[in-house]
């Protein structure tokens, strides 16, 4: 497991992207797992302006988003459709029809589920998975469990994840009870993956991470088990690991 602290999260997302951005370069055509939330915005916003600026092009790349809520419709503002055409699809050189993001408002959650991962797999495979840390130690909507699904599934959210999300809805009874994600085998399958933390709320469960420790209870702890993974983090998100 890589890891790079980084003075700030300006600092942080410029060098997120930089990762990014070689491996557009090396690979064209890479297929790209994305994540929403507002750790990887200065990231996306980075990647806007490198592609603006005629360094980066998008045009042959493949994106899969994590997760999207459940059941909500892509025209809300609160959707991860809408977000994320908002931080980084309308700005860039993207074909509209290489852009995957889960449909919350299917009736039938379990065969969303199940073209969602077929999808993923006639790609060929995620090459950089991007993910943020959730602050119980979520990645995606994988929430702490005795046990975890391995493939894109639904699931309910924990309070603990609705109190925190709440800040983006009018109040907390609007925020959805349910998400769709991919499961942690199916992140496990990429062959990158770039671990974004930022924040001293966040310091005490990034430190979990490099404890040795592989537990469900944080299922960010599956992590340890990828062979290239680079975690990147501000020194408040890493002021409680040991240096």
């Amino acid at each position: 497991m890589n890891k790079i602290i980084c003075n700030n999260y300006i600092e942080m997302s410029r060098y997120a992207a930089q990762i990014i951005a070689k491996q557009i370069k090396v690979r064209p055509s890479a297929v790209l797992g994305l994540a929403t939330g507002s750790t990887p915005v200065g990231t996306y916003h980075e990647l806007i302006k490198m592609n603006r600026a005629g360094k980066l092009d998008f045009s042959k790349i493949t994106t899969f988003n994590l997760d999207e809520y459940y059941r909500i419709e892509k025209h809300n503002p609160q959707s991860y459709h809408y977000f994320m055409h908002k931080h980084l699809f309308s700005h860039i050189n993207i074909n509209s029809g290489s852009i995957h993001i889960p449909d919350g408002d299917v009736d039938c959650a379990d065969e969303e589920c199940r073209r969602y991962d077929c999808m993923i797999e006639q790609a060929g495979g995620i090459d950089l998975q991007i993910l943020g840390l959730g602050a119980n130690g979520h990645i995606g909507f994988n929430e702490p469990s005795s046990a975890l699904f391995s493939n894109t599934h639904l699931t309910p959210l924990t309070i603990e994840t609705i109190q925190a999300n709440s800040r983006f809805f009018a109040n907390i009874d609007d925020v959805p009870k349910y998400a769709i994600t991919m499961g942690m085998s199916s992140i496990l399958q990429a062959k990158k993956i770039l671990l974004l933390i930022t924040g001293s709320s966040k310091a005490k469960i990034a430190a979990e991470i490099f404890k040795g420790r592989i537990t469900t209870d944080i299922p960010a702890t599956l992590l340890q088990l990828h062979p290239d993974i680079t975690v990147i983090m501000d020194r408040e998100a890493a002021s409680c690991i040991a240096q």
